[in-house]
């Protein structure tokens, strides 16, 4: 069975945007950033990958999973299917159609399409953001691959969004952990179940 990861930065705080969205305080650069990026090359947007001359093959996730204020993120950078090179889903209730012909829009029980999608052939299942969608398929998360930064932002959009209290706490053990030079602690966790 396919793997769900949520795979996403944060803050040592634990917010992976302003209340805005915004991302700019995240530094770009740094030695961590291209030792991820040469084993998850897939998780870089397809404008990057071009313009940095990746065309690797996708080797852990084929499939893309975002809410619909990350891929509104994309939208702002000029692209309404940021990920090409993945099959890519948007989870919203509030948009009207998919937003790309490559792009298939999740409107209902986003939960039971990831049960679906986990069943199928292929590699992982990457989920993008954010955090409110993170929250809401806690349930099927076998993964969380965090890129923590050294920063305390005091408020954000959460990791895991406010959502309901759980009836009892999602259990993760650490599987690998790497601290760059630059900070960033990249912490790969799996869920005990």
């Amino acid at each position: 069975m396919r793997k769900l990861t949520y795979y996403v930065a944060s803050t040592i705080d634990g917010f992976i945007a302003t209340e805005d969205g915004s991302v700019d305080f995240f530094p770009v650069g740094g030695d961590h950033q291209p030792a991820i990026t040469a084993q998850y090359p897939e998780t870089l947007p397809a404008k990057v990958r071009e313009s940095l001359g990746i065309d690797k093959a996708n080797s852990y996730f084929d499939t893309v999973l975002m809410g619909r204020k990350t891929h509104d993120f994309g939208v702002r950078t000029g692209t309404s299917s940021p990920y090409s090179h993945l099959r890519q889903y948007v989870v919203s209730t509030t948009l009207p159609e998919n937003p790309a012909p490559d792009v298939e829009l999740i409107s209902a029980d986003p939960l039971e399409r990831v049960r679906e999608l986990k069943r199928e052939k292929g590699v992982g299942i990457w989920l993008c953001g954010g955090g409110e969608l993170a929250q809401e398929l806690l349930p099927e998360i076998d993964q969380v691959f965090l890129k923590l930064y050294p920063i305390v932002l005091g408020r954000g959009r959460p990791l895991f969004g406010a959502g309901p209290q759980l009836p009892e706490p999602a259990r993760f053990r650490v599987l690998t952990s790497r601290v760059f030079e630059d900070g960033v602690a990249f912490v790969k966790y799996v869920r005990i179940r």
